[in-house]
């Protein structure tokens, strides 16, 4: 549950506060109800700031309840001095919130504190008119969530399952920059570990998710060779080993390495990642636990920060293939998409009625199940944060995700990796756009448009927005 802090100002003379305190009390009043109507705890100061002694005291008593987002409301003319106060007294994402109001100069007040807050190099946030408009009311709870996604990683921890697949220098990131930068830890772990813990899976865990499985999913194609029971049953102990990990670790989200060894001697790691991503599994509902294949750092964070703003599972694809005629994209992975985009359904059965688990190709020789299935149309946000000459930033486009008739699905999944997940994504970015200025080999969905909660992360994290449909 998100947490918002709320500090009102006024003004330092006893008889004008005075005058003004019932309706400073009024409005932030009203804030306070719009951020517990969409779901937030709320941390109000005991009483609006009419001093420095008070901006001090309340700014540090409301850093202590650890919001995610604080507020410093302005009803009415507050002494910007006592905003400085307060600010240099709490940390995180920071909002100057104004009512727009003829009668007192609320406006007046956000615009002097704003302004001495950047001479003094404090980021923040504004926004101003009546919160129970729909338009203020929306934006705040952009504001809200992004804050929430940026606090909810400090402190956390990414397993770094596995070292860099396959020479990818966008997969990497520096520890310690994580650290500095978003407050998140990385464990180093051997990717050994998947393969010991899958030894210690009992046999009952094993044999229940692949009996889960075939029960469910639209089709488990055995050949006897590069798929059979005992395979995919190894590849639920994958998934249980992963699940030890996280456990054991204390582990907020992660990466596997994947290839080469495990893909070329033991199996893989599809099953875990796909389930690992999704909101259930064959033990019951569950929450997603952010996955990326290839052990990709910058994806995984990506996905998480997307997570948090969604409450959602969030695609992880290859950029595989652009079709001219159709002016869609191709967007697909050896299996790591969670399967419940193939129907966006809370119920599981209904998504895996469309996935179907078919025999890895020679691509990787130790065999498997790849999870097959069509992601379900409708609106999605694409982004990726990559790096520029050392410098983070967020690529972000606007698209939908299509499906044609059950024909032309075949043809277009039948030109590349049929037996793998794939999303037909119409882009508002252009291809050359796209094709000159993306950053990375893997991209990152989610359904609907939170490209205004996306845009927040980055001015809290100071990162830069790059608009790919702009």
């Amino acid at each position: 549950m998100p947490r918002v802090g709320i500090l009102t100002f006024s003004d330092g003379r006893d008889f004008v506060h005075q005058g003004v305190a019932g309706f400073a009390a009024d409005v932030e009043g009203r804030i306070a109800a719009a951020c517990e109507a969409f779901g937030c705890e709320v941390v109000r100061g005991t009483e609006p700031v009419t001093s420095s002694e008070m901006a001090v005291r309340e700014g540090r008593r409301l850093s202590a309840e650890r919001p995610d987002l604080t507020i410093f409301n302005y009803p009415v003319w507050a002494f910007p001095h006592f905003s400085v106060h307060a600010a240099r007294a709490t940390i995180g994402p920071l909002l100057l919130f104004s009512n727009i109001d003829p009668t007192y100069p609320g406006m007046v007040g956000m615009l002097a504190a704003g302004g001495s807050l950047e001479q003094l190099g404090r980021r923040h946030e504004r926004l101003w008119g009546d919160v129970e408009e729909e338009a203020v009311g929306a934006r705040l709870k952009q504001l809200v969530a992004a804050a929430h996604a940026v606090r909810s990683l400090e402190g956390s921890t990414f397993a770094r399952v596995g070292g860099r697949s396959m020479g990818m220098y966008t997969a990497v990131g520096r520890t310690d920059e994580w650290m500095r930068r978003f407050g998140i830890d990385v464990e180093e772990v051997d990717q050994w570990e998947i393969v010991r813990r899958s030894e210690l899976v009992p046999a009952h865990q094993a044999v229940a998710g692949r009996e889960w499985l075939e029960k469910n999913a639209a089709g488990v194609h055995y050949d006897g060779k590069k798929l059979t029971p005992e395979i995919l049953e190894r590849q639920v102990r994958s998934y249980h080993a992963m699940r030890q990990i996280i456990e054991d670790g204390q582990i907020d989200f992660c990466g596997i390495k994947g290839q080469p060894e495990l893909t070329n001697h033991f199996v893989t790691t599809d099953i875990a990642e796909a389930f690992l991503n999704d909101p259930y599994d064959w033990d019951g509902p569950k929450a997603p636990i952010i996955c990326a294949t290839e052990n990709d750092m910058d994806g995984a964070l990506t996905m998480q920060i997307m997570h948090k703003i969604s409450a959602t599972p969030v695609l992880f694809a290859d950029v595989r293939h652009y079709f001219p005629a159709e002016g869609i994209w191709d967007l697909e992975n050896s299996g790591q998409h969670a399967t419940w985009f193939a129907a966006r359904s809370e119920d599981p059965a209904e998504n895996l009625s469309k996935v179907h688990l078919y025999p890895e190709e020679w691509y990787f020789p130790a065999g498997g199940a790849a999870v097959h299935h069509l992601a379900a149309p409708g609106e999605v946000t694409l982004a990726r944060l990559s790096r520029s000459d050392g410098e983070y930033r967020m690529q972000v486009t606007k698209g939908r995700f299509e499906v044609y008739d059950d024909e032309k699905n075949e043809m277009l999944m039948r030109q590349s990796n049929y037996i793998w997940p794939h999303a037909f994504t119409r882009m508002e970015a252009s291809v050359e756009t796209f094709l000159s200025r993306f950053g990375a080999n893997h991209i990152h969905a989610v359904p609907g448009d939170i490209t205004g909660e996306l845009g927040a992360v980055c001015r809290f994290l100071e990162i830069d927005l790059e608009r790919l449909d702009a």
